[in-house]
């Protein structure tokens, strides 16, 4: 490139070598191979990351996966509650431990995946964007960055934003004086405890002119101060008022509004006269508790602000800023609007310009008002950051020209890739989305991601360890135990209906009323009622089978699958529905189907389509409140299948399926994330591992919980309502012990305690899930501690010995079998087509439950010495090594080795795994269902992999696991048979046999040494 070049066709000139390059180079860049998630906190810092990278290269990891690091509430565990996208969080690390993470990172040849998240922001005091909004309402520089409806269904609350954070009715607390006025650095602000709310500038004149009288008595009225304080005065009182949305206005009064605070804040300092003048007056405006005529004062300042003030309870059904879920103190942004996105992603592209982050991963994409645009965006700024970098570095460039040149290759950029779907510098940048999927629900082709972070995954892999014949059994016994047979699709059905009219009442409203200004707009349609509006939407979403659709204007038609989900949810909610006029399904229908009179003009379409845009951000949250976070702790038929993304109706997963999806991956998603356990998963991959082996003795698990049951009757509490814990708590709290129970034979004293206080507070958490007997909102303290009794007498070694010796029986009895299906569920995952992920310390045995059970402290250390260990064990001799590992399971050594030497065959063959074909391969035998297995193919490169499953009767026969596949082989393709394969683990030579015109692998040699088989061709 030369500077020299000037002019238009200099500038074109210019773009054009620069696309090349930019493209050659953002084209060239793998995608990760694996991944190795960690949970950043002030626990777990910037440093303490920087010190695990060396263990994680050695482990084989590619990429290091980062919860999101971006300013977040103080003590955040999570980073999800983001309050400033400018600033990296105090708690993780400053930006020099930041770059140090970054550059350890790169001397090790990793790549670093950070989690986004576009959705929501944290509002608390600690927000700049929000407090301006609580301040100025419509009329704040940032009104538009948060998604608030300015003019909702309640008339007071027009131009405001609901504020529901007080802990008693708003009367009360201000009558209780728990709301106090101050000053602070020239701003008069409102202290609720640790909360610190803002009051808006022009009320700042009614303190101020508040006995003004004795002040100028004082000063005299010819004083510099009294005059200063006047012409401030003045200027509060020339202030743009906070509704005016006018940009030159809005600019306007931010600007003077800081001016003003500014002045008083320098007044005060220069006035002992003028500072005790505010303090009197804050002081009396304060009020008395007793005297509740006192805070009238008080009372008007806050309602002329730009906040509601409400006891948290009203969140539900007036709130009028869109949440993310119900959480109040998460906000929706407006992702949409391109100022916002610059805003929350200005950092992120400075570390993706410099190569410190080389991946995404994208929070909650459901939640987003456009999707397809905005990984389209995500695309197109990588693209030109990565332009500008290269821009900058060449000397011959000069700063003036970067606008005409971006703009040149903006459009370069969109001509090749916003029209074409398979065009690859649409996935120029490694892009991971936090999508569920619901039964055979899809990723939008239009996407411009390389796919989902995994959870699809994680329940097939799983599912093909359950025992699908154990359904009946199962099923039955559950039915019995708790006295009724609940159908899973309507319990799910009711407990959308409840998150519509308990928790997010308020989203439902103003959809309601937004459809009923559409009706409005047609004589054929204005007749229906707002409530039979919001009755429909209401049956709509409960009905909705998958968790939303991705209607917009970008294309001619529809997706065909969308269409499928609407109309068929209609039919069914007219079906359910004989009171209510159906036109009105049909009139929703042609709204969210784009099907619009002819008569409509632009703005009339504008708004339907912007209603159907807007319904979808409702249909997913609905969706995973009413089936994760509260069926999935009401169905506990098999506990081991309520996970995020699972059909718990679904008993299990065929190996057809399983075959299926990773073909299905290995073509159009070859680089979608694989887990077994995340930050969000219900139970640990090794949890749910163990608790399949139930569905091979289903049996005897009926005789157990019958006989626990018994053994632990006396210590439910009776109630009016119930017994504590109703029988449907109990039967998941024996799946949860049985899951949980940490490896070996018996507990200290000190680790049973401990055991006993994680179960405790998951089944508190549980039943609070629920929302049956106790909530969140609701709580039943009685219930609660019934339940807490219940768990600690049931895990006392004095008072529960009878129970805990059978308890400890029966888990020891399918605990080796678990660990087989552990073993096996991660084997499959490491040789599936995909971006392999481990969880924080689940390279070793975890057996964590929900958040915060999984969030606890990962030893490094140890797992640094223990791959050092294997490492030099496995040099000494394969054979011994695993043979070792076998017998001595519980250590957990032998997963760790699984991942590691599984993570290296990737790293060896890294083309295979990111291209590579993928082949089903079928066995015959008597055990011919009691394994699965696959092999990826690529040129000359072959890898085979096959995992035992229903393991506990091979496990349980004389002759061991090898004997029981005796006379049970993998039938192979007849090209294999010339082939010589090395046994990964064991390091053992194998060549298939010859079977009429194929080639079999028989299983049982395989076997004996190592509970895998995993095969590279070392021929070729």
């Amino acid at each position: 490139m030369s500077g020299g070049i000037t002019g238009e066709s200099g500038v074109e000139a210019l773009a054009t070598a620069l696309f090349g390059r930019v493209r050659q180079m953002v084209l060239g860049s793998p995608t990760p191979l694996a991944t190795y998630r960690v949970q950043l906190h002030k626990g777990f810092t910037f440093d303490d990351a920087r010190k695990a990278v060396p263990y994680l290269s050695r482990l084989g990891v590619s990429d290091l996966y980062c919860s999101p690091y971006l300013k977040a509430s103080p003590g955040s565990t999570h980073g999800y509650d983001c309050v400033d996208h400018k600033q990296l969080n105090p708690e993780v690390g400053t930006a020099a431990q930041h770059e140090a993470l970054c550059t350890a990172l790169r001397e090790h040849g990793l790549g670093q995946v950070l989690d986004v998240v576009p959705n929501h922001m944290g509002i608390d005091a600690f927000n700049p964007l929000w407090f301006d909004v609580l301040e100025n309402g419509p009329a704040s520089v940032y009104a538009r960055f948060f998604d608030i409806d300015w003019s909702p269904v309640k008339d007071e609350l027009e131009g405001k934003v609901l504020l529901p954070v007080l802990g008693d009715q708003y009367g009360v607390v201000l009558e209780k004086g728990e709301l106090k006025l101050g000053f602070l650095e020239g701003a008069f602000v409102v202290h609720y405890y640790d909360r610190l709310l803002p009051v808006a500038p022009r009320q700042y004149a009614r303190v101020l002119e508040r006995n003004l009288d004795v002040l100028e008595a004082k000063l005299g009225a010819e004083h510099s101060h009294f005059i200063e304080l006047h012409s401030i005065l003045t200027a509060i009182r020339h202030l743009p008022e906070r509704t005016e949305i006018q940009r030159a206005q809005v600019v306007e009064r931010n600007r003077e509004k800081e001016v003003i605070k500014r002045r008083l804040a320098a007044l005060a300092t220069a006035s002992p006269e003028m500072s005790a003048h505010i303090a009197a007056n804050v002081e009396a405006i304060n009020g008395t508790p007793g005297q509740p005529r006192s805070f009238d004062e008080l009372d008007q300042i806050l309602q002329e602000g730009s906040y509601r003030l409400a006891q948290w309870r009203v969140a539900g059904e007036e709130i009028n800023y869109r949440r993310f879920f119900d959480i109040n103190g998460l906000a929706a942004i407006r992702m949409e609007d391109p100022e916002v996105f610059a805003e929350a992603h200005q950092r992120i592209f400075e570390w993706l310009r410099k190569g410190q982050v080389t991946g995404l991963r994208i929070d909650h994409p459901d939640g987003l008002y456009d999707p397809t645009a905005y990984f389209l965006h995500l695309q197109e700024r990588y693209f030109l950051e990565r332009a500008r970098a290269l821009f900058d570095a060449e000397q011959d460039t000069r700063a003036e020209q970067w606008p005409e040149v971006e703009a040149r290759l903006r459009e370069r950029w969109r001509e090749e890739a916003e029209a074409k779907v398979d065009s690859p510098l649409r996935r120029a940048l490694f892009v991971s989305v936090e999508k569920i999927q619901g039964g055979r629900e899809r990723i939008p082709d239009s996407w411009a991601v390389h796919g989902t972070t995994g959870y699809r995954f994680a329940n097939a892999v799983g599912g093909i360890f359950v025992k699908p014949d154990a359904e009946g059994a199962m099923t039955e016994t559950y039915h019995r135990f708790i006295g009724e047979a609940p159908d899973f699709d309507e319990l799910v059905y009711e407990k959308k209906r409840l998150i519509l009219r308990d928790f997010m009442s308020s989203e439902l409203n103003m959809l309601a009323h937004r459809l009923n200004r559409i009706s409005e707009m047609n004589r054929r349609t204005r007749d229906f009622t707002l409530n039979s509006l919001r009755r429909a939407l209401a049956e709509f979403i409960a009905l909705f089978p998958v968790y939303r659709t991705y209607v917009d204007d970008t294309q001619a038609g529809l997706d065909e699958r969308d269409v499928r989900y609407i109309k068929d949810t209609l039919r069914h909610a007219k079906a359910r529905n004989a009171t209510l006029n159906v036109t009105i399904f049909d009139f929703l229908g042609d709204v969210l189907l784009r099907r619009y009179p002819d008569h409509l003009g632009e703005h009339e379409r504008a708004e339907m389509l912007a209603f159907a845009m807007k319904m979808q951000q409702l249909t997913g949250p609905v969706m995973a409140k009413g089936l994760e976070d509260t069926t999935f702790y009401v169905y506990h038929r098999f506990c081991a299948l309520n996970e995020v993304g699972g059909e718990p109706e679904h008993f299990g997963t065929t190996d057809a399926i399983f075959h299926e999806r990773n073909l299905e991956r290995a073509i159009h998603w070859p680089a979608s994330m694989l887990t077994t356990s995340t930050h969000d998963t219900k139970r640990s991959e090794d949890v749910r591992a163990r608790l399949h082996v139930l569905s091979e003795l289903p049996e005897a698990w009926r005789e157990r919980v019958e006989f626990w049951s018994s053994l632990t009757r006396a210590y439910r509490a009776e109630m009016p309502e119930g017994p504590a814990p109703s029988l449907n708590d109990e039967y998941l709290f024996y799946q949860t012990v049985v899951g949980a129970w940490p490896m070996g034979e018996r507990l200290s004293s000190g680790e049973l305690e401990e055991f006993r206080g994680r179960i405790r507070e998951y089944m508190l958490k549980a039943i609070k899930e629920a929302k049956v007997r106790t909530s969140w909102t609701n709580p039943d303290k009685d219930y609660e501690e019934g339940v807490a009794r219940y768990v600690d007498a049931c895990l006392d070694e004095e008072r529960s010995r009878g129970f805990l010796e059978d308890l400890r029986t029966f888990k020891r009895r399918i605990e080796r079998a678990g660990q087989h299906n552990a073993l096996g569920q991660l084997l499959l995952k490491v040789m599936s087509p995909g971006v392999v992920d481990t969880y924080q310390g689940c390279e070793l045995w975890d057996l964590s439950l929900v958040d915060p059970d999984n969030r606890r402290p990962v030893d490094y250390g140890l797992r640094e010495r223990l791959l050092s260990s294997l490492d030099q064990e496995a040099y000494r001799g394969r054979p011994g090594l695993c043979a070792q590992l076998v017998e001595h399971m519980d250590d957990g050594r032998i997963k760790l080795f699984v991942l590691a030497e599984g993570l290296r065959l990737r790293q060896r063959y890294p083309v295979l795994f990111r291209q590579g074909g993928y082949r089903a391969l079928h066995l015959r035998g008597p055990r011919a269902d009691a394994a699965v297995a696959f092999a990826r193919e690529h040129e000359q490169s072959l890898v085979i992999a096959i995992a035992p499953r229903y393991t506990l009767s091979a496990l349980e026969s004389p002759g061991g696991l090898a004997s029981a596949y005796e006379e049970t082989s993998v039938e192979l393709p007849a090209s294999y048979a010339s082939m010589t394969f090395r046994d990964v683990f064991t390091g053992q030579q194998v060549r298939p046999g010859r079977h009429g015109e194929g080639a079999v692998l028989p299983l049982a040699p395989l076997l004996v040494g190592f509970p895998l088989v995993l095969l590279e061709r070392s021929d070729g």
